[in-house]
């Protein structure tokens, strides 16, 4: 069983997380706090596998308590954030400090709308015990409603395309659970005329354009959330914005961007499998696909693609992932050519590239 402590100002908020989460096998709410001073306590005197945790609250904040916790006991929280730009600076400053991952929190009708939100709740709690080197519970759930799980095919066609020539070099990155401080430290460490790149993390609207300016403050490259028709070009690294597939096209030898508004594949929108066909499609041998750090096996067929494609192709290995779900999952179809610890993505990028 995930023990998991519930922490949250709201009493009504407090009762439908955990009556999500005791509804789900495996999972039960040990316990529920208003404020981190309460849940500091409880923490100790219950133990709890996993927090849930609300960044507003009385006496102290989210981000202070979590910055605390990981300094002095770390364990993994699943952040509950509202999709605000004001929500979304802060969610991040939270991924950075060491939350595993945040579930957006309704604007409005919370009451009703949460239960949307169940299953990837329930999911992102279990993947945050798993990221502790947590057993993922035996049991089998009581039936949650879940999507149809749609393939790349669902966005973009597989087949081959006739490439023009072009010396022009390509980096697409795909990334999930972990992937924003996964993804800024590789771009960290690039150079600033190194060739383009374009990312696809599963990553809500209302933060896409917060982390693409987070990872321009931070990189030598122009960072930015990428935009329909435009060119791309060295030095620059594009984000997906976080409702939109990235798409890979070219304009005679020029790679440009294409965003599309299909069905989300294997549930996610912008998904790493359409953008990495895409890039297999348009680029070939000149690109370069790295998947890093993720829940689920989106990206692993893609990289498959690339790869087959004549792309080199790399995986971020398991012991420096968050989750090694994607990344393992192209690792076991044969997507990745090399296998490499997060701190040596971006010197492997540099010499494949130069």
């Amino acid at each position: 069983m995930i023990k998991v402590l519930v922490i949250d100002d709201s009493a009504l908020v407090r009762k439908l997380l955990t009556d999500i989460l005791n509804e789900a096998a495996g999972i039960e709410v040990v316990g529920t706090a208003s404020d981190p001073l309460i849940a500091r306590e409880r923490i100790k005197k219950l133990q709890p596998d996993v927090l849930t945790l609300d960044i507003e609250m009385p006496r102290m904040d989210g981000l202070t308590f979590l910055a605390n916790l990981m300094r002095l006991r770390p364990m993994p929280v699943v952040m509950v954030s509202t999709l605000t730009e004001k929500g979304a600076d802060v969610t991040l400053r939270a991924l950075e400090l060491g939350a595993i991952d945040f579930v957006s929190k309704p604007k409005a009708d919370f009451a009703n709308a949460i239960h949307d939100y169940a299953r990837e709740l329930v999911e992102k709690v279990r993947t945050a015990a798993v990221a502790r080197v947590r057993a993922l519970p035996s049991r089998v759930d009581k039936p949650l409603k879940v999507d149809k799980k749609l393939s790349a095919d669902a966005v973009l066609a597989a087949k081959t395309i006739q490439h023009y020539h072009t010396t022009d070099k390509l980096i697409a990155i795909g990334a999930s659970t972990g992937g924003t401080e996964a993804i800024k430290e590789v771009l960290a460490d690039l150079p600033a005329d190194f060739p383009g790149i374009v990312i696809s993390q599963h990553i809500p609207a209302a933060f896409s354009a917060s982390f693409a300016q987070r990872l321009d403050a931070t990189s030598a490259l122009v960072v930015s959330e990428a935009k329909d028709g435009e060119q791309i070009l060295p030095g620059h690294a594009y984000i997906a914005p976080g409702d939109r597939h990235l798409l890979l096209k070219r304009s005679g030898a020029r790679f440009m961007i294409q965003l599309h508004d299909g069905p989300a594949v294997n549930r996610h929108k912008p998904s790493v499998d359409v953008m990495f066909r895409s890039v297999a499609q348009h680029a070939g041998p000149n690109a370069v696909g790295v998947i890093l750090t993720g829940m689920g096996d989106d990206g692993a067929k893609g990289l498959k693609e690339m790869r087959d494609a004549g792309a080199h192709t790399c995986a971020q290995d398991e012991n420096s992932s968050v989750v090694w779900g994607m990344p393992g999952e192209a690792v076991k179809c044969g997507g990745a050519a090399s296998i490499l610890p997060l701190q040596d993505v971006a010197s492997h990028l540099i010499k494949k590239l130069r």
